[in-house]
């Protein structure tokens, strides 16, 4: 059963980092958030916002799909390798630092995750 999960999981949890790269990208050039005209026409505008909305929206549908076919049990936590997929892309796109406890918290997380599949 894992291994038809896992590929679905892996591909909705990239889907859902890719939309938080997204997001931040289209956050940085919008305008500051305001209750005006200027702010939602930076956000109507903005193709980053719109493809953070379509991407994570495919994670959601995949997701619905992943919780329908999989135990809850085992489909939940291996959502959590979303935080592994972000973290590499703040690295890639974004070039953040990442010290050593975060490496040992993915380290956990992807342990934890094949420890599931087991």
């Amino acid at each position: 059963m894992w291994l038809k999960l896992l590929p679905l999981a892996l591909i909705q949890s990239a889907l859902l980092a890719i939309g938080q790269v997204f997001l931040k990208y289209g956050l940085q050039r919008m305008v500051s958030f305001a209750w005006n005209w200027t702010f939602f026409k930076s956000a109507l505008l903005n193709w980053q916002f719109a493809m953070s909305g379509i991407t994570i929206g495919a994670a959601s549908l995949l997701w619905m799909y992943i919780i329908r076919q999989f135990p809850l049990s085992l489909a939940y936590p291996m959502g959590s390798l979303s935080y592994v997929f972000t973290m590499l892309f703040a690295i890639l796109f974004f070039h953040e630092n990442v010290d050593i406890v975060k490496w040992i918290g993915l380290f956990f997380i992807i342990t934890g995750c094949i420890l599931l599949t087991k």
